[in-house]
């Protein structure tokens, strides 16, 4: 899948099968995850905007675990909240904001730098960024 001039790509596979009216199971590698998938909402599953989000807030923190060697950036924890609002027509995320939380003693150019890395190296970041009203902030805790 590769032509002359590109760099290797990332392939990912993940099965998800109706499990019923209410709830479909998704599978990747040794990993599974419910589904809400019933129209009147599941308390007991991610919905699929909720998965949207959690995919986003999962990308910045392995970007933080990606980069804080590369920078060593030194923190204690680390926690992503993220907030969506779907418009109705069409059907779409129409803003998503998030705050990253970082337990540090870094300083605050640190804390920008860490933040520029995680927007500029994150694939769920970048894949959302373009077709979305996307903004945050990282702040220490």
């Amino acid at each position: 899948m590769e032509s002359s001039n590109s760099k290797p790509k990332m392939n990912f596979h993940v099965e998800t099968s109706r499990l019923d009216s209410h709830t479909s199971l998704s599978r990747c590698k040794s990993a599974e995850i419910k589904l809400d998938t019933d129209m009147k909402g599941n308390p007991n599953a991610f919905n699929p905007a909720e998965l949207l989000l959690s995919a986003l807030s999962a990308c910045i923190i392995k970007g933080v675990e990606r980069v804080t060697p590369i920078l060593h950036f030194q923190l204690k924890g680390i926690q992503v909240i993220v907030d969506g609002i779907r418009q109705d027509v069409p059907p779409k995320m129409d803003s998503i904001r998030y705050q990253i939380i970082v337990d540090t003693d870094e300083s605050e150019d640190r804390l920008r730098l860490l933040h520029e890395n995680i927007k500029k190296y994150g694939t769920v970041f970048n894949t959302i960024a373009p077709g979305t009203n996307l903004s945050g902030e990282i702040r220490r805790k």
